[in-house]
């Protein structure tokens, strides 16, 4: 048995949150700030809509799936830009979702394997009847 997805979720909502907060070291960048931002509102519009996920036909849900990996994408490059920042602000970020992550024995590559593990299983579950 795997850490519940959901978990996942609630770490990069607050990693992003925590950072959303940032404007002075490593956000002074405005299109830094900006796309923190986007990144931030677009998953709680997209952990929203997924609440009634079961409840969409199939072009919704792939849809929705399409959309979960262009948003985890964002957020890999986004969080590489902490990786190779030497801002302080930055790689502090970094150790948080290290740390955060660890609680749950896992690394932040981990988190994104398993998150698109899980979006593949729900790639495969498209064609199959509804149970």
């Amino acid at each position: 048995m795997g850490v519940d997805p959901h978990c996942y979720g609630q770490l990069k909502l607050s990693t992003i949150a925590q950072v959303d907060g940032w404007t002075m070291a490593f956000f002074d960048s405005e299109i830094v700030q900006e796309e923190a931002k986007r990144l931030f509102g677009d998953y709680q519009q997209l952990m929203q809509l997924g609440s009634d996920y079961g409840k969409f036909d199939r072009e919704g849900k792939k849809k929705f799936i399409d959309t979960m990996e262009e948003l985890m994408e964002r957020y890999r490059v986004f969080m590489k830009r902490f990786e190779l920042s030497e801002d302080f602000q930055a790689k502090l970020t970094v150790e948080q979702l290290r740390s955060q992550l660890g609680q749950f024995g896992i690394t932040p590559e981990q988190m994104f394997e398993q998150m698109q593990g899980t979006l593949e299983r729900m790639k495969s579950q498209l064609d199959q009847p509804p149970s």
